[in-house]
């Protein structure tokens, strides 16, 4: 893992600018799910973090769907963005900026970071004459196109033909500095199938493009020439700057970049990989900005083995789906059962059966289970350990490394690893109190030793809870509250001092001795069908 990721100091990750033409799915929850699932872990080490999401709010495609249902652009944008915040809300993701490519502050920092790259000799005048794809807000090469000039992303419709003079930027002479960039930081990209593509497609040499539109209204004017309104890529990635600025802030360059900049780590989809790793870096060059330290590209999701759509009536509802089962079910779905990075698939019996035997069962049952015996046999109170056997303890010796291992799988996104990495640790203790039967110690007057395996359980479960908790923030809550500490809300935007930095509690036996249990209760409730 490139070291300049993640240091002592801050940690800042940013999800996709969502375009807001319609309601937010479950393509837009994905990524937001996995932003808000790092803040919480870096935060869980004691590092301050900051995240970002937010809309992007200009372009062709926002006007004329706004034209569409008799709505000002601004209206329309207006009437959509609160649905992002409250599916935000509802997934209990807790983001520390949002950011609205309409914002006047916004248009403020492009003007400024556009005169810095016209300053530099970047932009000219020219004529754009090609296919243009304005679902994807792009011109489009014809080695892109599929048959009658079709987009492969946006099959719907056909790419638009356009002859019309434009500003560019010179990406073209940037192709080295890229070239460079990508070998001397290998990790810029990733994962690695997605650096793989970008490196074949600019090896075929780069074109510079359009970065502004004539005979649009709706956007950011270009400060050089009124009658041009910047294009949607130019102004959107600047959002990433923008959302930087304190809420009290002036709206300038070097307000922005003076604390969280540069970024840690873009999450976006692969469709607009190119955009991120090719254009972005370019323009930040050409404006002598430094370079984000990783861009991440995740994979599709589909539903039932098909790409989800209105058309083929298939669409997941997230809103619903949250609704119906709770956010954390949703939240460890999508991370445990997906490769990050990798498409994915959703199909509601995978869905139920896979929570239901991870959360409910071994996690939630075994907890349970062990206050039952707790309550039974010593009356709510926590055993006193037996301190000197830790060392041949298969769930000591199991849980000792484990939040090393979590946490190498949490900085390298792969949260189905972590996930598998926890639930071990809980299905080992399902085995070991099964092996160990403390109701027939108790049976034979070893009282010590039944509390010893107890106690020693019950450190399991709040080990998986805590490190399980960037992802599941209700379960390990409601874990965390059985065993006693009622204080700690692992939904909230700021944790208990008590629990950063991290390594303090990953050692093997920290559970307060003699402290009040509440009674035993499921801390997750079965999914049904």
């Amino acid at each position: 893992m490139n070291s300049q990721l993640i240091n002592n100091t801050r940690f800042t990750v940013t999800t996709p600018l969502y375009y807001v033409n319609d309601l937010p799915h479950v393509g837009s929850a994905y990524p937001t799910i996995a932003a808000d699932v790092l803040t919480r872990f870096h935060r869980l080490q004691g590092y301050p973090a900051l995240m970002v999401t937010g809309t992007d709010e200009h372009g062709q495609k926002i006007q004329r769907t706004a034209e569409s249902l008799g709505r000002t652009p601004q209206s329309h944008c207006d009437h959509i963005v609160p649905e992002f915040e409250a599916l935000w809300h509802q997934l209990d993701i807790h983001y520390d900026r949002f950011i609205r490519t309409s914002d006047p502050r916004h248009a403020a920092i492009v003007k400024q970071f556009f005169q810095r790259v016209w300053d530099h000799g970047d932009i000219y005048l020219g004529q754009q004459t090609g296919w243009y794809c304005v679902a994807c807000e792009e011109f489009k090469e014809e080695r892109e196109l599929l048959d009658n000039h079709i987009c492969p992303i946006h099959t719907n419709r056909p790419a638009e033909w356009r002859d019309e003079q434009n500003y560019f930027f010179r990406l073209s002479s940037y192709q080295t500095k890229l070239e460079q960039l990508y070998a001397d930081r290998p990790d810029f990209i990733q994962p690695e199938s997605r650096r793989n593509e970008v490196l074949s497609f600019v090896s075929q040499g780069l074109q510079d493009f359009s970065i502004s539109r004539v005979h649009l209204d709706w956007g950011i004017q270009m400060p050089t020439d009124p009658s041009h309104t910047l294009y949607v890529w130019f102004d959107a990635l600047l959002g990433y700057i923008t959302a930087l600025l304190e809420p009290d802030e002036e709206p300038t360059l070097e307000n922005a970049l003076a604390r969280w900049w540069p970024i840690n780590l873009h999450l976006i989809g692969k469709d607009i990989l190119r955009f991120h790793v090719v254009y972005w870096p370019a323009m930040l060059m050409s404006a002598g900005l430094p370079m984000p330290d990783r861009v991440f590209g995740h994979g599709f999701l589909t539903k039932d083995g098909h790409k989800m759509g209105k058309s083929l009536g298939n669409v997941l509802d997230p809103f619903e789906l949250v609704d119906r089962y709770g956010s954390d079910a949703v939240r460890y779905y999508f991370l445990k059962e997906i490769e990050f990075g990798r498409d994915g698939d959703f199909s509601q019996t995978r869905f139920i059966n896979i929570v239901n035997a991870d959360l409910a069962n071994d996690l939630g049952n075994l907890l349970n289970r062990t206050l039952k015996m707790v309550h039974k046999y010593f009356e709510g109170k926590v055993p006193e350990p037996q301190s000197d056997t830790w060392v041949d303890n298969p769930l000591a010796l199991l849980g000792q490394d484990l939040s090393t291992r979590v946490t190498q799988a949490y900085n390298a996104l792969a949260f189905n690893q972590a996930c598998e990495a926890i639930l071990t640790l809980a299905r080992t203790g399902n085995k070991y109190i099964d092996d160990q039967a403390p109701w027939t110690l108790y049976k034979q007057g070893q009282l010590q030793t039944v509390g010893h395996v107890l106690y020693t359980v019950l450190e399991a479960v709040r080990l998986a809870a805590y490190l399980l908790s960037p992802i599941t923030p209700r379960l390990s809550s409601a874990i965390y509250s059985q065993l006693g500490f009622s204080s700690i809300d692992f939904n909230q935007p700021t944790l208990p001092s008590e629990l950063a930095p991290f390594t303090h509690h990953a050692h093997w036996g920290t559970l307060p001795p003699l402290q009040a249990l509440d009674e035993p209760n499921p801390v997750f409730q079965r999914l049904e069908a």
